[in-house]
């Protein structure tokens, strides 16, 4: 939304006291603004302070719903909240390293609980919802990291490489993977083409991250 001159120059003309009215009426309507500003007005932490009880959250979080594994269809719900906690984290503090890191952590902590309930359980329908939703987690994931300077990447590659061996232990996620296109060789061996979001672009236009097409 832009602003005309005159509405700024008429908005900047307020008393204080009804600026400060104005202000705290639309915070309480948006949640992430009003965190974002305490975060950076008041906050004595850090953005990597704020990342590392992250990274403690979503280890535990992961932890408690998988001792109580349901059903792949609950397991993707649980993943989806998570996630979204993240990217609450990511929009307050604007911590674009700990968008790529929390959400590689994610993943790993997922599958290194949930690898033998992933392969054994549910039918192909409900694994092909999860399955393409991890997938496309891990191709947004290098997206991610290929963003980043390229001095960050040594700070990945061994939690990659982790990543793309739980996913090799994994039948039917490796199935997938080569279903739409995704090479597991780019995390083990630490080698994200440039070109990746290209590779996710073609994935999804040709339906290949669509559940309804397995």
């Amino acid at each position: 939304m832009t602003f005309s001159k005159e509405f700024k120059e008429a908005l900047s003309c307020l008393p204080d006291k009804e600026k400060d009215k104005l202000l705290f009426r639309l915070l309480k309507k948006d949640k992430i603004l009003s965190k974002r500003l305490e975060f950076e007005l008041i906050s004595p932490s850090t953005v990597e302070d704020q990342r590392a009880e992250m990274e403690q959250k979503v280890e535990e979080k992961v932890k408690h719903f998988s001792d109580r594994f349901y059903s792949l269809g609950y397991l993707n719900m649980d993943i989806r909240y998570l996630s979204g906690e993240i990217t609450e984290h990511v929009k307050v503090t604007k911590d674009k390293f700990g968008e790529a890191s929390l959400n590689l952590l994610l993943m790993k902590e997922v599958l290194k609980h949930n690898n033998k309930n992933i392969i054994n359980t549910g039918s192909s329908r409900q694994f092909s919802k999860l399955g393409v939703a991890l997938v496309a987690r891990v191709y947004r994931i290098l997206i991610l990291i290929e963003k980043l300077d390229q001095d960050y990447f040594i700070e990945f590659e061994d939690h990659l490489k982790d990543l793309g061996l739980l996913i090799e232990d994994n039948p039917r996620l490796m199935k997938m993977c080569i279903s739409t296109g995704l090479d597991i060789n780019w995390l083990i061996q630490g080698n994200i083409p440039e070109d990746i979001p290209e590779h996710y672009k073609y994935a999804r236009a040709e339906g290949y991250l669509s559940a309804r097409n397995y």
